[in-house]
Parts: structure tokens; C-alpha cells; sequence
């Protein structure tokens, strides 16, 4: 090669080296992502049922009604906790702007395995139990998002009015903090309303129909907190109770539309999942997560009271007038109907 072809070579490679440079720099990075529609987000949900598949679809469509253009990848760590703790893993490395973990036993992975990217966490009951948070009143580093904690004493001072129960039945997930520290919550409640207690733990979702065998002869009815494992099998418990005729109170009233609950009073996990997407834009425009406060739903318009009355019959329980007409929803001959606001 002679001198002015390997100058010729040598100044190519130089124009395309500053070609490149300039493309990169116009490459939108941070805040300008936005602009461009360039957002990645990854989802992960701990298992799939009714109120964690609503909170999935709330995220999307809060960042849609809000202009923002993303693309999603979705995961299901389908009950398992190390399948939740290999989701983390592959966001990390996977090039997500973003990550949303569906309650606990995700988030805690995604905060473990993830410290360079935002994770925004979602119903979860007791982010500072669980180690997410230190308190609830910012987040902390890269972690922030959204509790389902629910006001224990009040349901069961209802569910005791509508059945007259007096020995509680509550079935939950031992592996799962949520679930011990709801469990602490009913234990509370409990105490101060003088109802007795029987309790049945859990490992996994195949267990949910034996440990409510286990204990509905010694209850008058079941009590139901925001536990995932249970929830995802839901209709088992439903069917034991409905054998026995004793009664079901649910603190998901998403869960609970498609009937076999006497009452479920809680939030919309749609509405909760619009709310944790609110989070997610806000991360998504700039705000650091240490600097947003742990969201918890307490709009009336985010909670609904659901009465099932062919449940409730079936039980031989007559729903209180003023408890009907306080019902945002009911449920009758099979059929749900919202009242309009």
C-alpha cells in the first residue's frame, strides 16, 4: 500500500469514527428519553390472578393517558421466589430504564439485585417490614412505589356486625413478609375485638384447599388479607367455605367480583396500578425515587365496598339495609353490578 492510499484509509476511518460520535451523542440518554417514545420497562408480578393482572394493566395505561410511549417486558414469577429473584437478574442486564416489581416477594428481589436503575415497587403491605423502605415518608436510593396495606380492625369490625362471627378462620402465606405482617395486623384486631383466632399457614397455592379443610370446622368464617398465594387460589378456599356454609370476608374486592365473598371491602387494584404508574412517570420525567413518598390508596374513590348476595344467603346472612346501600358493588344471581357514582 502506498503513502496516499494508507492516508486515504486512515482518514476514512477518521470520518467514520466522528460520524459515529455525533450519531451516539444524538442517542437519547435520561431525561430525553422520553422525548424520543425510547422507554423500557420491566414488570415483574409475583403470580397471576385478578387484582395483580388489573394492577399490571393500571401501570400501562397510566403511562399511556399520560403520553408516555413504552414497551414492556412482562414477567411472572408464577409463585416461586427464586423464578422472582431470576427476573431480577434479567433486568439488570437486560438495558430496562426501569423496573416495576408486583408485590412482595419481587420487590424485594428487584431492590437486591438492582441499584443502578429505578425499581418502583407495588402493593406491597409493609415496604419497611419488608426491608424495601426505611420509612414510608420517602423512598430510599433507587426504591420507591406504592403500599396495599388495609385498614384490618375496620373489616373485621364489619365482617363481625354482617355474620356475627366470633372465631376468626385466616389462612396465609408463611414464606411471604406481606403476609406476617398482615397476620400481626389480624392478630391485633382480633385481641381488641375479643374474637378467637385459628390460623392455617401455607407454602404454596396447592396447599390453599387443605389448610382451609384443616380448619372450617372450627371457624365461622374466613377472614382474607391481601395475600398473593392465597388469592391465586382463591376459588379452592371459596369452595371449602361454601361447602360448610360459613361465610368469607375479602380485603380484595377485585378477587371477590367474580363471587363466593359475603363482603370485600378494599381498593381497586387497577386504580392501584394507574397510581403506581403516576409513580413511574414521575421517575420516568427526572424525579429520584428517595425523593417520592411511599403512595398509599386512601381516596374513597380508589376503595370499594362489594356485597355478594347470593353468598350471603347461601350462608343464611341478611345484609344490613345501610351496608346495601353503602355498596359501590353487588353481586346477585350471578351477576356483579356497579352502582354509578
Amino acid at each position: 500500500m502506498n503513502k496516499k492510499s494508507a492516508y486515504s484509509v486512515a482518514a476514512a476511518l477518521v470520518v467514520a469514527t466522528l460520524s459515529f460520535s455525533a450519531l451516539a451523542s444524538c442517542a437519547p440518554k435520561g431525561k430525553d428519553a422520553k422525548a424520543s417514545g425510547s422507554y423500557r420497562v420491566g414488570i415483574s408480578k409475583i403470580v397471576a390472578h385478578p387484582a395483580l393482572d388489573a394492577t399490571e394493566k393500571g401501570i400501562q395505561d397510566e403511562l399511556a393517558a399520560r403520553g408516555i410511549s413504552a414497551t414492556y417486558d412482562l414477567q411472572n414469577a408464577n409463585g416461586d421466589v427464586n423464578t422472582a429473584a431470576q427476573i431480577a437478574n434479567k433486568f439488570k442486564t437486560d438495558g430496562v430504564d426501569a423496573v416495576v416489581a408486583i408485590a412482595t416477594p419481587t420487590a424485594i428481589a428487584a431492590a437486591n439485585a438492582i441499584k443502578d436503575k429505578p425499581v418502583i415497587f407495588s402493593v406491597v403491605t409493609d415496604p419497611v417490614g419488608a426491608g424495601l423502605v426505611s420509612s414510608v415518608e420517602r423512598g430510599q436510593g433507587n426504591v420507591t412505589g406504592l403500599s396495599d396495606m388495609t385498614d384490618v380492625l375496620s373489616n373485621l369490625t364489619l365482617f363481625a356486625r354482617v355474620a356475627g362471627i366470633r372465631t376468626l378462620g385466616y389462612v396465609y402465606t408463611s414464606s411471604e413478609a406481606n403476609s406476617a405482617s398482615s397476620l400481626a395486623e389480624v392478630e391485633k384486631a382480633c385481641a381488641k375485638l375479643g374474637l378467637s383466632l385459628v390460623t392455617q399457614s401455607i407454602n404454596n397455592s396447592s396447599e390453599v384447599r387443605q389448610a382451609s379443610e384443616a380448619i372450617v370446622s372450627r371457624v365461622d368464617g374466613f377472614y382474607l388479607s391481601t395475600d398473593n398465594t392465597v388469592f391465586s387460589a382463591l376459588p379452592a378456599l371459596l369452595a371449602v367455605a361454601k361447602a360448610a356454609k360459613k361465610p368469607v370476608f375479602s380485603s380484595d374486592t377485585t378477587g371477590a367480583s367474580e363471587g363466593g365473598c359475603v363482603i370485600a371491602r378494599g381498593f381497586d387494584y387497577y386504580k392501584a396500578g394507574r397510581a403506581t404508574g403516576a409513580i413511574l412517570a414521575e421517575v420516568l420525567g427526572g424525579k429520584k425515587p428517595e425523593d417520592i413518598p411511599v403512595k398509599f390508596i386512601t381516596d374513597p374513590s380508589e376503595s370499594d365496598l362489594l356485597v355478594d348476595l347470593d353468598a350471603a344467603a347461601a350462608c343464611g346472612i341478611t345484609i344490613p339495609g345501610d351496608i346495601l346501600a353503602a355498596a359501590g358493588s353487588v353481586y346477585q344471581n350471578g351477576v356483579l353490578t356497579k352502582k354509578k357514582p
